[in-house]
């Protein structure tokens, strides 16, 4: 069976038999997987991001936990 178009996508065609995607321009394609790395790097620092404001967050309690137990201590030395 004949590769079908893809509506909207010039270059890309869908395999009738197995359903995958290919692209009959090789510069398309390379823009396209660019495009895709791309967007893995940014999402992957936007987690990373997340991660480190969450971190952040954790040790902000900590250090607040920390000064009202001096805090609570200091009064009940005086």
């Amino acid at each position: 069976m004949p590769n079908v178009p893809v509506k909207d996508a010039q270059y890309w065609y869908r395999d009738s038999t197995s359903g995958s995607l290919q692209c009959a321009n090789t510069t398309e394609y390379e823009k396209y997987m660019a495009a895709h790395r791309a967007s893995k790097v940014k999402d992957n620092e936007f987690k990373s991001l997340q991660n480190e404001v969450s971190e952040l967050k954790s040790e902000l309690g900590d250090i607040k936990s920390l000064l009202l137990t001096l805090v609570q201590n200091k009064n009940h030395d005086s």
